[in-house]
């Protein structure tokens, strides 16, 4: 096992997040962010932001990634790590570049990622390294020393992240009335994205259909699954399920969504649901939106009891599996045997990328890869 307390050669650890507005008019500057080089009007941006003014323009994910970052500096200051977090958004304040000038003129050289992400895929991982390298060629045009920058690996099965998950089904079980529990399904859901990239996601070798983005997905759900019958007894029958599509119509994305999965289910007879948002690190805008208010009233329009179990948020045991993620990494670069820590059928994720891995439409520079553009 590695020193836990020595995370030489590292520095710095840096949460890099997706960003969301503060107010109401951030809301439209911010989607304008996010979609940048898509064409689409402003008219149409502020029909896609009625989610976010129906919450006062304000997105919870800034101040569910301040909480995480308390938990971070509590948990390392408790345990001996002498190693500061710093937090940069892809699309909002505080921006990545801004966070990475600040860490060079810090003095930070080797720098670790973690990204508010758990799963393989392009929107997930290769894009926030391709932000990555983006702004470390806005450093070098400033004429900034660029540090060396590595990114944490995916932790979808790290038991610190599935704990919380299992802890969070069970509680939603328990809300429900007696007479439907164990009768009760369980829906897993995750952001639904287009079927062309989920078999592109992962390693080459595990392109196929889905790719690594289902491939984890499912070894999640059944790992949450298999607890819950240990702990309960009752094998609640479960499907993996998605929300939030955003696309085309004419472009094939993963089904089913969750609305019409409720739909389903309760067609079949299913007495009870427990949606649990497997895909999310926090209660951002699409679980508060997509499941707690959409699959909500159609839950109820079916008068079919529903519960949706919590995320891993800032959660103690998520912050010690990040304090694991780190010193495990830091021993690998220093040449240490480690044993790395992942429980379920996949076994751990790779440290560093690799070429090919989550490819995008257009080939952009990257970081933190082993097609990295910046070493």
């Amino acid at each position: 096992m590695p020193d836990a307390r020595d995370v030489s050669p590292y520095d710095a650890l840096l949460l890099l997040s997706f960003g969301g507005p503060e107010g109401p008019d951030d809301v439209v500057p911010f989607l304008e962010n996010v979609t940048r080089g898509r064409g689409i009007p402003k008219e149409r941006l502020k029909e896609v932001g009625q989610h976010y003014f129906l919450f006062g323009g304000v997105s919870p994910i800034n101040d569910q990634n301040r909480a995480l970052l308390d938990a971070l500096r509590k948990d390392f200051a408790e345990h001996g790590l002498d190693l500061p977090v710093y937090w940069g958004n892809r699309n909002w304040a505080p921006y990545l570049t801004d966070t990475l000038r600040e860490m060079v003129r810090d003095g930070r050289r080797r720098i670790l990622v973690l990204a508010t992400s758990a799963y393989a895929s392009y929107s997930g991982c290769r894009q926030y390294r391709e932000n990555l390298a983006d702004a470390l060629a806005a450093l070098e045009a400033e004429g900034l020393e660029l540090p060396k920058v590595d990114k944490l690996r995916h932790y979808f099965n790290h038991p610190g992240f599935l704990e919380p998950m299992i802890d969070g089904v069970l509680r939603s079980l328990a809300e429900l009335p007696e007479d439907v529990r164990d009768g009760a399904h369980l829906a897993f859901s995750t952001h639904s994205i287009p079927t062309a990239s989920a078999d592109t996601s992962g390693p080459v070798e595990e392109h196929g259909d889905g790719g690594a983005y289902v491939k984890q997905h499912l070894d999640v759900a059944q790992q949450i699954a298999d607890a819950v019958r240990e702990r309960t007894g009752v094998d609640h029958p479960w499907q993996l399920v998605y929300q939030s599509r955003s696309g085309a119509p004419h472009i094939p994305w993963l089904e089913p969504d969750i609305c019409d999965h409720l739909d389903d289910r309760h067609a079949a007879g299913v007495p009870a649901v427990v949606i649990a948002p497997i895909g999310f690190v926090s209660d951002h805008m699409e679980v508060l939106y997509d499941l707690d208010t959409e699959a909500k009233a159609r839950a109820e329009e079916l008068g079919l009891p529903m519960r949706r179990s919590a995320t891993v948020g800032a959660d103690p045991r998520f912050a010690a599996a990040v304090r694991e993620l780190v010193t495990e990494r830091a021993a690998v670069e220093r040449g240490q045997d480690v044993t790395p820590c992942a429980l379920g059928a996949l076994g751990a994720s790779h440290n560093l990328c690799p070429v090919g891995c989550c490819p995008a439409r257009a080939p952009r520079p990257v970081a933190a890869g082993a097609d990295s553009t910046y070493a």
